[in-house]
């Protein structure tokens, strides 16, 4: 028998049911297939920068680790500048001209391969977070350091203070489309059966932690912890291969078949998850909600479940 949560929502998607739908096919560019945003290692990167141009990211959230040394020619960006309160949300997406500026202000032509890098043991998110937003727009070379700037040191390669010479491009502007969802679009999809992802820590996932308004998780949703996909490698952590991630994530009924939706307290953990499943594991079908927890927990209408529940093969 359905929950009764289900119907519930299911009684309020009725009317948005077709309309979210169309508008997810109807906004999604041509050709953004072959363009996604994939991983490049430490050797790779090191062999690019002595053949020619790359616009460096450093997305480590204290400016002062980026002050004492960063890889040379990477340019600052405080991760905590990609996002404001929207309506009253906190942690919401900026406006496609708010994020046009940025990124011209910080150099990022389309011509360009940008690598992004986090601390790497730490803050992943935050790296992934930014290669969604510009895949968003439609950039063609981006690329996330595979275990980040503590990866790159461990191997003791070049490191400088000199801030980079930076010319400001103008960045478009016309055309954001990130894979998004909308709370509209949540509700449609649990009403329909489509998969939901929680990526944050388990502990929030269960309702024993967290610092929203309410404690647990939406209805349904598979708790897939965002770190799980990463791999201690010597004193740094890094991606897991391929068929370990694929592996991981069908145990738990997380197929390229399903329709998915990813989730977190503020989008940057569910664009960790996001970037497993579309970019390295190549589903088609995965957007973020970026309302997240924050904007569920603080409707008091919504349902919440606490405790566990492992996979989609439990419904």
């Amino acid at each position: 028998m359905m929950p009764a949560w289900t119907r519930a929502l299911g009684l309020g998607c009725l009317i948005v049911s077709c309309a979210a739908r169309q508008h997810d096919e109807s906004t999604r560019p041509a050709g953004k297939e072959s363009n996604l945003p994939r991983l490049v290692s430490t050797d790779e990167l090191a062999s690019w920068l002595r053949r020619g141009r790359v616009n460096l990211v450093d997305v480590r959230s204290d400016v002062v680790s980026y002050l004492k040394d960063h890889l040379p020619g990477a340019v600052y960006l405080n991760p905590e500048t990609l996002r404001a309160s929207d309506g009253g949300i906190p942690t919401q997406l900026l406006s496609a001209r708010s994020y046009s500026e940025l990124f011209s202000r910080l150099g990022l032509d389309f011509d360009t391969p940008v690598v992004i890098y986090s601390a790497g043991e730490t803050r992943n998110i935050d790296a992934t977070f930014l290669s969604w937003l510009l895949a968003g727009f439609g950039h063609p070379r981006v690329f996330l350091l595979d275990g980040g700037y503590f990866k790159w040191q461990l191997e003791q390669r070049p490191l400088v203070r000199q801030y980079p010479r930076v010319r400001e491009v103008e960045f478009p502007q016309s055309s954001f489309y990130p894979e998004r969802a909308s709370l509209a679009e949540v509700r449609q999809a649990l009403a329909a059966g489509d998969v939901l992802v929680d990526a944050r820590p388990p502990e929030q996932y269960t309702g024993e932690a967290g610092a929203q308004m309410r404690r647990g998780h939406i209805p349904g949703a598979i708790s897939h912890y965002w770190q799980d996909d990463l791999i201690q490698q010597g004193f740094g952590r890094v991606w897991k291969a391929g068929p370990d991630l694929r592996a991981s994530y069908a145990a738990q009924g997380i197929t390229p078949s399903r329709n998915i939706i990813v989730y977190c307290n503020s989008s940057t953990e569910a664009s960790h998850v996001h970037f497993a499943l579309r970019n390295l594991l190549g589903y088609q079908r995965v957007r973020i909600y970026v309302g997240s927890w924050t904007e569920w927990a603080a409707r008091e209408e919504l349902p919440v479940e606490v405790g566990k529940r492992g996979s989609a093969a439990e419904e």
